[in-house]
């Protein structure tokens, strides 16, 4: 794949508000890339065009010479594609809200990657995500499928057990957590490294060096070092301290369930509900711009979008606080930030072309890296990345104190798939009775069915799921 100038690139799931995100990232490495062209698909032909609209105009603001597009069937943008970003959400962003909302009234904290939003939210894609692998699979036979959608490390896990398509998983959540750890040291990034495992939404830094010295005590002792590690107060320090283990955010939906509850109770939802405003006022306003065709506005709006979005991440679920509240937008600029969404996908598809090796935290097949799991099993590990190639690096057995929710977890996404795969009802109340975050029988029928029959006000059925005998 190096060398070349003429790269399609594909993204399922264009409609996204985060689409535009990801064209700015492949615009401004295409040169890198060797990418001619971007093309998008959406089954909201509405979301698609607006999306596509606002790219273009972003494509025009910082200059380049990507050409994109938008597809009106999965063939047309898959078919010659050098990669394949899958970035779905099943039944929108009002299915993620309802299922946020179907967890929290019976009693869980309600979170779309863990928990029984989580469930239900695998249980919804993974069909859909396989039959577009083997859509990759058939007409783009040596593209790699780069896939965001979550829960990125189980879709991962279910594509790659049942399609031969090359794929890859990709979360911003470790590298975030690494410049952190730098910025609160006072380090470049490229001079800190850190000693990370787990799997996706479910993982911890244990080691920290800067230029080869080991600075872990130093971190794990300052609670100033701490306090800067995340954009809301998540984990109490003694807690990090006694497990001599730095979480990522995600791990507060199991380390602080109750209290992610009772913020999302007192403030009447969940972050589902806070971005599906957020995303309601963003259309309506891009609509608007683009219709009028002023793009350069609407370039500025959505940049702003996501200064508030990204500010007053885990905020609701930590404090009680929203992205409504005042004073919750990040400065700066949202598009050349170091982290985020869209680079770690541009920073993966740059080493498989050869264009930029690199060291990069993924969702890939074990083999023999990490010696507590068989070597089938999709862990999230630093891997080496290169032409066409990814390779993950030996680690040290997990930690006593995170082994069993590891594994209780990756016991969680087989049975999950397996319910889906076998349409069998009582394999899912399994898989909730497996998973960590849930693990109880008797509540499991009324919420499997709460969260697979779910509707929105005007009585339309968000669910989309899977059929369970």
């Amino acid at each position: 794949m190096s060398g070349r100038t003429d790269r399609k690139i594909a993204l399922i799931g264009g409609g996204s508000v985060r689409s535009p995100l990801v064209v700015f990232g492949v615009n401004e490495a295409a040169e890198a890339l060797g990418a001619a062209e971007m093309v998008l698909y959406d089954p909201d032909p509405a979301r698609l065009r607006i999306m596509v609209d606002l790219g273009k105009a972003i494509v025009r603001h910082f200059g380049g010479d990507l050409r994109l597009r938008g597809a009106t069937s999965l063939e047309d943008t898959i078919e010659g594609a050098d990669f394949v970003l899958n970035s779905i959400r099943i039944g929108g962003i009002a299915g993620r809200a309802a299922d946020e909302r179907v967890s929290i009234d019976h009693g869980y904290p309600g979170q779309e990657t863990t928990g029984p939003a989580g469930v239900a939210m695998a249980l919804r894609t993974i069909p859909i995500a396989i039959e577009q692998a083997r859509l990759v699979e058939r007409l783009s036979p040596d593209a790699w499928l780069v896939n965001f959608t979550n829960p990125a490390g189980l879709i991962t896990q279910a594509v790659t057990d049942h399609s031969k398509a090359r794929i890859v998983g990709i979360c911003d959540t470790p590298t975030e957590l690494f410049h952190n750890i730098a910025r609160a040291l006072g380090e470049p990034a490229d001079e800190v490294e850190c000693d990370y495992v787990g799997l996706n939404h479910l993982g911890w830094v244990r080691g920290v060096r800067v230029r080869g010295e080991d600075v872990f005590d130093r971190l794990l002792a300052d609670d100033d070092l701490l306090r800067q590690l995340y954009l809301a107060p998540l984990f109490d320090f003694e807690m990090i301290r006694t497990l001599r283990l730095v979480p990522t955010e995600y791990l507060f939906f199991y380390y602080e369930k109750r209290r992610a509850l009772d913020n999302q109770r007192r403030q009447g939802g969940s972050r589902g509900a806070e971005i599906q405003r957020l995303n309601d006022e963003l259309l309506a306003t891009l609509t608007s711009r683009l219709g009028a065709g002023d793009g350069e506005a609407a370039v500025d709006i959505y940049a702003a979008y996501l200064n508030q979005r990204s500010g007053s991440y885990m905020k609701l679920e930590a404090e009680g606080g929203s992205a409504f509240d005042h004073g919750v937008s990040l400065e700066g600029d949202p598009f050349r930030v170091a982290t985020g969404y869209h680079r770690i996908a541009i920073d993966v598809m740059s080493a498989l072309t050869g264009a930029k090796p690199s060291r990069i935290v993924v969702n890939t097949r074990n083999r023999g890296a990490l010696p507590d799991l068989p070597d089938d099993d999709i862990v999230e590990i630093a891997s080496d990345i290169s032409l066409d190639s990814i390779v993950p690096r030996p680690i040290a057995s997990l930690p006593d104190a995170v082994n069993g929710l590891v594994r209780s977890v990756k016991a969680y996404e087989r049975a999950a798939i397996a319910s889906v795969l076998d349409q069998r009802r009582l394999e899912a109340r399994k898989a909730m009775l497996i998973h960590p975050a849930i693990g109880e029988w008797t509540p499991s029928g009324d919420l499997l069915e709460a969260l697979l029959g779910h509707a929105n006000d005007d009585g339309e059925c968000l669910c989309h799921g899977p059929v369970l005998r």
